[in-house]
């Protein structure tokens, strides 16, 4: 018999593409994540992956294995989400992956009026950078800056994210020719803010990089340069003042992301319902240059 805990452990291993990045998923060392997939080889008489220094590349009968446990893991995370949609009431634990500002800023600041309103959800707030896998239960509900390609989730356009450039009043009153900015590190350049910033550069530089938002906004609070942010966040910074720019500010759409079957959870419905309206309220789909055309 296989022991399913063995071909979890191996799927992991083939979907993260290494040992130590699948312990970290499954929360266990990478040594029991060897064990189970040693266990898994013997139980099948199957190499599956090849045992390398540094890496541990699947072999031509894992990768087949693990196409089929792929599958196998999809149908076991759809059956933890029918059994999630099936509890009546409104006592669950949600959890919610969102960019790290509007994780930060939005939402958990309303973290205490959602308690209050619902003191038998548990919530959790998850602010990550890249795109959580619902699929595999990484969160129940996602909000994401791209409108997801997969046709078998619910997808619901919740608000407009707004760019804007600020600075604290000193560097303000800088002339604009000798004005230095603060940006993302080089592997964030691909970002849409970024491309926005590096269009008024106009031969000035950046000054200071850092790989996220709220380190561009801690060096923008004491001095160091004038620094692109989403609106909500840098509208909200008592500290800064936004800066006249002579190239519009870029926009992109937010969308709120489950799967149809969770969607018929209570839990899940109120949790979606706090997440568009606080979303919606700081970044509405339209603005007032919007409501005015």
């Amino acid at each position: 018999m296989i022991d399913w805990q063995d071909l979890l452990h191996f799927a992991a291993l083939a979907r993260t593409g290494s040992l130590s990045a699948a312990a970290r998923e499954l929360g266990v060392d990478h040594a029991t994540v060897g064990r189970r997939i040693a266990a898994l080889e013997r139980s099948l008489d199957l190499r599956l992956i090849d045992r390398r220094p540094r890496t541990s590349p699947l072999t031509a009968d894992g990768r087949a294995i693990a196409e089929l446990a792929a599958g196998m893991e999809e149908n076991v995370e759809a059956i933890r989400r029918y059994s999630k949609s099936a509890v009546a009431g409104l006592s669950a634990a949600v959890k919610v992956s969102a960019p790290p500002s509007i994780a930060a800023h939005l939402l958990a600041p309303k973290a205490t009026l959602f308690r209050e309103e619902h003191p038998d959800i548990t919530l959790t707030i998850a602010g990550v950078t890249r795109r959580a896998a619902l699929n595999y239960g990484e969160a129940d509900i996602a909000v994401r800056m791209t409108r997801p390609e997969e046709s078998d989730l619910l997808v619901r356009r919740i608000g407009v994210m707004r760019f804007g450039l600020y600075a604290i009043p000193s560097v303000a009153q800088v002339p604009e020719k000798d004005w230095v900015f603060i940006g993302y590190d080089a592997a964030m350049e691909h970002l849409t803010q970024q491309i926005w910033l590096r269009s008024l550069l106009e031969g000035r530089p950046i000054v200071f990089r850092a790989t996220d938002v709220f380190g561009q906004l801690e060096a923008a609070r004491t001095g160091l340069g004038v620094v692109a942010l989403p609106a909500f966040l840098g509208d909200g910074e008592p500290a800064l003042v936004r800066l006249p720019v002579a190239v519009p500010s870029p926009a992109r759409d937010l969308w709120l992301v489950t799967y149809p079957d969770l969607r018929r959870s209570p839990a899940i419905r109120a949790v979606m319902d706090f997440v568009a309206d606080t979303i919606g309220r700081s970044c509405p789909l339209r603005n007032g240059s919007d409501a005015a055309a």
